[in-house]
């Protein structure tokens, strides 16, 4: 056992990806050991930002992940926000090889390699939850795949057989019900560095206690807005965001094909009945409906994340990228402030102020949405973090055909070795905000091996892939291109992807606006008052101070074509309002029937809205020329947009 625990640490450390053992099903793709994959350009500006804000420094002064945390031997807090915390501060540290950062995490570590107890047992004594051990459990694969750590494998070890010996007198309870899938991932990670077949037998158990997700789904019991004292853990908006993984995982156990195809379907229901414009499906905190003046939690987002990672890893499916992609290139910056110190609990698409205000959430409090420390609950305060640096790590993944894919396209770098050969990619870009990719080829010597690149279904088929300036066949939007070919130190990988204007139809009619990856919003004048300051962190409110309740002018026979696309420099941080790098211009008028309910803005009225006679005061409204900026631009907004009719003659006065 030790000769194959220490060979797989030392391949994992040299940058190769570990493949399924029998009796497991295939994987399409496999994650790299982290650090395999490093961010550049504008990404690798996030993490910094990420690095020197709230992520780099949460230990300093929140108490519930500082030096007294029951996970660092002391008497604090003892149960998930310590793993929470680790979950995204250990790959932001090695991703960035920042010494400060890893400084951070290794007492973490240490505490909890350290102190396993005689029968295997992890984490403080006085957490009495298998939860929070199962979130740790994916820290300690991270910084295995890391630093290669020879220690991490046998005290997983341990733990799984303790786990196995108490299942039947310490049964999964509360979350750890409907998380189950986690723990799940890390057994799998084990079980592909050892092979112990005892380790499947323990994932059938915790199947068997855990929820049965895919059935949920396909049986799905909530079709409406959730509202007070009828929520419960299956209508919980993170508990769904961490199910989405399931049955791509599960997959690999059972061989089911429905497990296989279980998964588009659990997001086709979550869109069909709680689809916000954004991306994401409503959760304040339970399920909200489609009106996207309902909110989502930070928390579903970098879950959401996580479990598209893991379920594109397995599946393969385009689709799964392009929808990674929306989730970080949107709700993921638009829920934190510019210099990454403040978030929000809930987010809206139709956001136009965010106030200490009693709002039509399903379950949640009057101060969901602020940008603060810990708006409503800390539980996004330590678990946002795993954001940026997760999909940083997931760009790249090896294939099961001993190549390369591209999961989702960003600046970015990747080394590892194929068939023994060290291969290097550098991938220039400023996508999402441009349509150009270059992928920059360099193996150690001569190799041929295939390379997966994704083509997104939202772009044309005038979409072209060249290699060292040839045309390359074969380009479909919606499917992966697969280039297979020896690969020579110098190869070049040109990707157009031509940007289109999407026009999606959303609630009440109303309308949303894609462009490539990215989602477009009204920007609204912001008006930040400070509330309190917690150490360097201040809770905020914002008022608008410029007019939100517009209606869009379309082109009934060319709605894209009531578009036109402004390029700017590309900032540090580009998620800002003031300037981001790219913006649409459209004409729209104001509607003063919209108004506020319930401190948010009213649902979007039916769409077409009548556009004759309407005034403000004595003043006719006409039409005027609005800015759409990307929706991570933009902590106000309005991303749901009515539709106005045909103008109509304004009625003749008595």
């Amino acid at each position: 056992m030790f000769i194959i625990w220490l060979f797989a640490a030392n391949a994992l450390f040299a940058g190769e990806a570990v493949k399924n053992r029998a009796p497991l099903a295939d994987s399409a793709f496999y994650p790299l050991p982290l650090g395999s994959v490093k961010p550049s350009g504008w990404l690798k500006d996030q993490l910094r930002l990420q690095a020197s804000g709230i992520t780099g420094h949460l230990d300093e002064f929140w108490e519930d992940v500082g030096k007294n945390s029951a996970w660092l031997g002391g008497d604090g807090e003892g149960w998930e926000r310590g793993p929470y915390y680790l979950d995204g501060l250990t790959p932001l540290a090695y991703l960035l090889d920042d010494p400060r950062l890893i400084a951070k995490v290794k007492p973490w570590v240490e505490w909890t390699l350290t102190h396993q107890r005689p029968d295997g047992a992890l984490g403080p004594e006085k957490n009495k939850d298998w939860w929070p051990l199962m979130v740790m459990l994916k820290v300690l694969t991270q910084y295995q795949e890391a630093t290669g750590d020879p220690r991490v494998i046998p005290v997983l070890e341990k733990y799984f057989a303790y786990h196995a010996r108490r299942m039947a007198a310490e049964p999964l309870k509360s979350w750890a019900i409907f998380r189950w899938q986690d723990e799940l991932a890390t057994v799998l990670w084990l079980y592909n560095r050892t092979g112990d077949a005892k380790l499947l037998d323990f994932a059938r158990q915790l199947r068997k206690q855990g929820f049965d997700w895919r059935a949920h789904f396909e049986n799905f019991k909530y079709t409406e807005k959730i509202e007070r004292g009828k929520s419960n853990h299956e209508s919980h908006g993170v508990n769904n965001a961490m199910g989405l993984k399931t049955a791509a995982l599960w997959y690999l156990v059972s061989k089911d094909p429905g497990d296989r195809d279980a998964t588009q379907n659990m997001f086709r229901v979550l869109r069909r009945y709680h689809g916000l414009p954004n991306g994401m499906y409503s959760a304040d905190e339970h399920f909200s409906g489609r009106d996207p003046s309902q909110g989502v939690e930070l928390c579903a987002v970098v879950e959401s994340m996580f479990s598209i990672e893991l379920a594109l890893a397995v599946l393969g499916d385009a689709w799964l990228g392009d929808l990674l992609e929306k989730l970080a290139f949107n709700p993921l910056p638009g829920t934190q402030t510019p210099d990454l110190w403040s978030h929000q609990y809930d987010q809206q698409p139709n956001q136009v102020s965010c106030t200490l205000s009693r709002r039509h959430w399903s379950t949640n409090g009057p101060d969901s949405n602020l940008f603060g420390l810990e708006p409503h609950f800390g539980c996004c305060t330590a678990n946002l973090h795993q954001g940026w640096p997760k999909f940083a790590a997931s760009l790249w993944m090896a294939s099961h055909d001993d190549g390369l894919a591209v999961s989702a396209y960003a600046p970015s770098e990747v080394h590892t070795k194929l068939k023994g050969v060290d291969v290097a990619i550098q991938e220039s870009t400023d996508y999402p905000f441009r349509d150009r990719v270059r992928l920059s080829i360099s193996p150690s010597s001569a190799l041929r091996f295939p390379l997966h690149l994704r083509i997104p279904a939202w772009t044309t088929p005038a979409a072209s892939v060249l290699v060292n300036g040839q045309k390359v066949e074969g380009v479909r939007p919606g499917s992966y291109l697969k280039v297979d070919r020896e690969w020579r130190k110098g190869d070049s990988v040109d990707l157009a992807l031509p940007m289109p204007i999407h026009v999606i139809e959303g609630f009440n009619k109303s309308v949303s606006i894609e462009r490539g990856p990215l989602i477009y919003s009204l920007r609204i004048g912001e008006n930040w008052t400070w509330l309190k300051q917690t150490g360097p962190v201040a809770d905020w409110e914002v008022y608008p101070t410029t007019p939100w309740n517009y209606g869009l002018r379309l082109d009934a026979n060319n709605p894209a074509a009531s578009f036109e696309v402004v390029e700017d420099k590309i900032l540090t941080q580009p998620f800002t309002s003031a300037a981001p790098p790219v913006l649409l211009r459209a004409k729209a008028r104001r509607i003063p029937e919209w108004q506020i309910v319930n401190d948010s803005a009213a649902p979007p009225p039916p769409s077409p809205v009548p556009t004759g006679g309407r005034r403000l005061g004595n003043a006719r409204l006409g039409d005027e020329t609005v800015t759409l900026i990307p929706y991570g631009a933009a902590r106000l907004r309005i991303t749901s947009f009515p539709v106005l009719g045909p103008e109509l003659p304004e009625p003749k006065r008595q």
